[in-house]
This record gives structure tokens, sequence and C-alpha cells, in this order.
């Protein structure tokens, strides 16, 4: 009865098509933050990381194309791994998702159950395009190792050069001075990337993969459907990707890959780049309303500049971890975000573990859940 009353309470659902920074779909109503039922619990995946926040799931599903999986748990104070690219199959119907944007995993409560989790389901499958490389070992081994001494980077500074909210520089912050006490040697760094060159070249790929998804579902209906069977998000987004030409898409694929090599090569310095997750707190249900914008682009770039921390770990494929570290004076949770070298998921796993170990959070449940 206690998890039937939660679910209708919480709306446990995903945005149309996974298109949108919010979960808020038009069919089914928001999915509300168990920690202020008047937040946003994040998108895609906002109905999974609400689930495993309120304590109706130990773990849930999410995928992650520009932070869908990282974005929802920031928001709402769970686990959220984005694993290296081709970690997970998505095999047999599909080789790979936007030119290798998506990658499947979950959100958990633990830092143990996902990497638990990641055994049972990492590993190529047959006819894949390409594979990460197989781990010396489980991950559920590397959740208690001793991590050594990390060179962990830190900014609260976007691509761009813009300052993240002080709650999510208060997170950074506490986040950095606890890797410090911990052993790690930790320093204000970041990598010199073009974050406009990023977020272009980003939105180009995503829009062509909105508008190759949508083509998709049209040739299961005879090619049959009109801007009145989508939500005016996904039809602006798949309107843009129709407008992307097979030049500008791989011009974009190739800015993306050049932009891969300049943070690699960041990575050959530093072990860890630690950012916010997401430039702001959880908003309020209903901010990223178009309605409430001039315009779609508008809208978009308002959109952008509240994620402007993870979408380019799945441009370069590389994991990446929000841990929920911080909440903020209004008891909200505000993620950090870790992200490793590619294939090099058992380096996050050791240092959340001590992490974990040291400021634990599985035990912290959010006012609507704290009667379980």
């Amino acid at each position: 009865q206690r998890i039937a009353a939660l679910q209708q309470r919480l709306v446990t659902n995903t945005p149309e098509l996974g298109c949108h920074t919010t979960t808020e779909p038009r069919l089914f109503g928001p999915t509300r933050n168990p920690w202020d039922t008047t937040r946003m619990t994040g998108g895609s995946s906002g109905g999974a990381a609400a689930a495993v926040a309120a304590g109706l799931v130990p773990m849930a599903h999410g995928n992650d194309a520009g932070g869908s999986i990282r974005m929802p748990a920031a928001c709402c104070g769970v686990f959220g791994l984005k694993p290296t690219r081709a970690r997970n199959p998505l095999g047999p119907d599909l080789g790979d998702v936007m030119g290798g944007l998506l990658v499947e995993h979950a959100l958990t409560r633990s830092v143990r159950d996902s990497a638990a989790l990641l055994d049972a389901t990492a590993g190529p499958d047959p006819g894949a395009p390409y594979w990460a490389a197989l781990p010396e070992r489980p991950f559920v081994q590397e959740v208690g190792a001793d991590p050594g001494r990390l060179r962990i980077a830190f900014a609260t500074r976007t691509l761009k050069g813009i300052e993240a909210h002080p709650d999510c520089v208060d997170a950074v912050r506490q986040a950095a001075q606890l890797c410090q006490e911990l052993g790690h040697e930790v320093v204000e760094a970041q990598p010199d990337l073009d974050g406009e060159l990023v977020e272009k070249s980003f939105d180009t790929v995503f829009s062509a993969g909105m508008a190759a998804a949508i083509d998709g579902i049209a040739q299961g209906r005879d090619g049959k459907f009109s801007t009145d069977d989508f939500e005016p998000l996904t039809w602006y987004m798949y309107e843009k990707g129709c407008g992307v030409s097979a030049g500008d898409y791989l011009l974009a694929v190739g800015a993306l890959q050049r932009l891969s090599r300049d943070m690699a090569r960041f990575f050959s310095t530093y072990d860890i780049w630690l950012t916010p997750t997401l430039a702001e707190p959880p908003v309020p249900l209903g901010t990223f309303d178009f309605a409430h914008f001039n315009s779609f682009q508008e809208g978009l770039e308002r959109i952008l500049a509240f994620m402007p921390f993870t979408q380019i770990f799945n441009a370069t494929g590389q994991p990446a971890m929000s841990v929920p570290l911080y909440w903020n004076a209004e008891n909200l949770p505000v993620g950090t975000h870790f992200a490793g070298r590619y294939g090099d998921e058992a380096m996050l796993f050791r240092l959340a573990g001590q992490l974990e170990e040291a400021r634990p959070w599985a035990q912290r449940r959010p006012p609507l859940g704290a009667a379980g």
C-alpha cells in the first residue's frame, strides 16, 4: 500500500522519447521530486531516480545520451553512473545510438549495487561495431578497494566560463576538500576546450538522432504522423534534426572527436575531473515549460545552461558519475560529477566507494520516502 501511494504521488515516468532534461510529460503529468514535490527530478530518467530516492526500488534502469542518468541522480540524491561507451551492449537490434552518445545502465542507492549490476550486464554482444576493453576483475571488487593517491582536478565554471550556482560551487569545493582529506592531490583546473563548439556539435548530433528516432517510428506507422503526435520540444528537435545535412552531421562528429582527443590529453595529467553535475539545484516544476520563452531556441538555450557539464562525456565516451555528497539549506540534493579515463570505471568505483564510506548517503531518506 505504501509503494502504491508513493507511486501515485511521484508519477514514475519519463519525458517523451527521453528528449527533455525534466520529467514532465503532458500525457502523464510531472514526476515529483521526493525531497520537495514542487521541484523537478531531472530527465530523462526522472521517474527512475524518484523511485530509487523514495525507496520504492533499490535500483532502476536509465540511459544517458547527454546526462539522463546523472542529472536525475543529482536532483534526487542517488548514485548515477554513465558507463564507458559500449560497456553495455545495445544489440541485437542496435549497434549504437546517436553516433555513440547513448549508453545504458541504472540509478542506484549504493555504489556496490551499481557495480554489481554492471558486472551482470557488461560485455560485447556479437556483431557490435565496437566495445570497451574488458575489466581486469569484477567491478564489485573495486568497491572498497584502495584507489591510491589520485590526481583530481576540479572546476566550478562551465567550459564557456560561466560560474555555477553558489550551492553547486559549495558542493564541488566540499567534495574537493573531502578528496584532499582522503589523501588525494587536488588542484583547480579544467581542460582547454571550446565550450561553444562542444554545445553546437553536440546539439547537431543529438537533434539528428531525434530526427532518426522519429522517422523510425514513422516507418512503423506507414509514415503517418503530425505535430499533434508529439510534444512541442520533441517536434522542434525533430524539425531541427531534419535540417541537418549529411555534411553538417559528419563535421559535428569530427569536431566532437577532436574535442575528445583534447579531453584525453587532459586526462593524461589528471585521473579525475570533478565538477557540479548540474549548474543549479533542482528547479521548480514548470521552469522549462516552453510557454515561458519567446522561442523554442531560447528555451533550448535555457536547458543547455542548466546542464553544461554532462554531455561532453557522452561525446568522449568516458565514464562519469553523479555522487550525492551535498544537500543545500533547503534540504535539496546537489550532485557532484566525477569523470574518469575511457574504460576506467574501476577507478571511479574505487573512488566512489571511498567517498560513500566517508560520507554515507544510502540511509538518508527524503520526506516522501522517510516512512520506509
